[in-house]
């Protein structure tokens, strides 16, 4: 599937909106709502029909490094509201009746064809089971994580929760993924996941940090990306 990956519409030029602030939504509220009114890829996910502008950042390591192949099965790690299962499904071959792209988040996820979606929390110490159920038993090609845990304010605190998904995420990969397969996850910048990166480097042939234009200048989210599983041990 090719996408204008810049995010911008010939329509964004001169469209800057300031959102007055309301008396009962906080400052922070308002710097949020209207960095979404001004966001390029934003206005772009809905002319294009994506469900959020996160597709757009697996648009763009998809269009570098060329991770999504037809015939793949892939798991999609924290996949609400849907935009990287949406850009996967069509691109592998996943459809309704042999489902290739399984994705599970504790927040509902709209249906999205040749999607199997799991409503449930991935920190459950079922949901790697029912994950390789939904598979029908076969190992993943691709492991992705876009999970980030909910923002306090806090950097450190921040970097440290959206860490430990990492971790999760890393260690589910690790425990189902096919050998030769390959494992792409958000992570936020801060030295944290130093040991875990140098465990990825001994259990895969080659790994990258990238931060995708679509990922915002000033987020401190950058993805890893690791291929070539060298299998189980």
């Amino acid at each position: 599937m090719t996408r204008n990956s810049s995010g911008r519409g010939s329509g964004d030029r001169g469209m800057f909106q300031r959102v007055k602030t309301a008396r009962k939504r906080s400052n922070s509220s308002t710097l949020w709502l209207q960095r979404q009114l001004n966001d390029p890829y934003v206005r772009r996910a809905k002319v294009d029909g994506y469900r959020s502008r996160a597709a757009y950042k697996l648009i763009e390591i998809n269009e570098k490094h060329e991770i999504l192949k037809p015939g793949m099965r892939v798991v999609d790690l924290g996949c609400a509201p849907g935009g990287w299962s949406q850009l996967t499904a069509p691109i592998v071959g996943s459809t309704d009746d042999d489902p290739l792209v399984v994705g599970i988040d504790y927040l509902e996820v709209e249906p999205i064809p040749g999607v199997v979606i799991l409503q449930k929390d991935f920190l459950d110490d079922d949901a790697p089971d029912e994950l390789m159920k939904a598979l029908g038993g076969h190992r993943p090609d691709l492991v992705m994580s876009d999970m980030a845990a909910p923002t306090t304010g806090h950097r450190q605190t921040d970097h440290l929760r959206t860490t430990y998904l990492f971790e999760i995420a890393i260690d589910f990969a690790r425990q189902n993924l096919n050998e030769g397969g390959t494992f792409l996850s958000k992570v936020f910048a801060g030295g944290a996941e130093a040991n875990l990166l140098q465990d990825l480097k001994k259990e895969f042939k080659s790994v990258v940090h990238i931060k995708p234009p679509a990922s915002r200048k000033g987020s401190p989210e950058m993805f890893i990306l690791a291929r070539g599983f060298r299998g189980k041990k």
